[in-house]
């Protein structure tokens, strides 16, 4: 698992890549920080990754900022767990199974 890559929820819709960036870096050395968007409206889904350099500055960025204010909301900052496989065009939720008989 990578320790160097966080996740960072509930954060605040006008938040962007480059203000994100700049947050964590007080911390360390921010290698990439990415705030999430939908794909249609591009707009942010208000959630988004920090990677750092070392799994020292992230544990930090942790620590220190988890549940910080930030625009008036408690930001949420863990290590990031790798994504799941999903099969092409599965979007997660119900999916109806035709082959069931009724």
């Amino acid at each position: 698992m990578d320790n160097k890559k966080l996740f960072v929820g509930n954060l605040p819709w006008g938040l962007t890549n480059d203000s994100l960036r700049d947050l964590f870096s007080q911390v360390g050395e921010v290698v990439e920080a990415i705030v999430i968007t939908d794909r249609m409206s591009g707009r942010s889904k208000g959630f988004g990754f920090v990677t750092f350099a070392t799994e020292e500055a992230a544990t930090a960025a942790i620590q220190q900022l988890n549940e910080k204010e930030v625009e008036g909301r408690k930001i949420i900052v863990n290590v990031a767990r790798p994504r799941e496989e999903r099969a092409p065009g599965d979007r997660g939720g119900f999916r109806n199974d035709h082959r069931r008989s009724y």
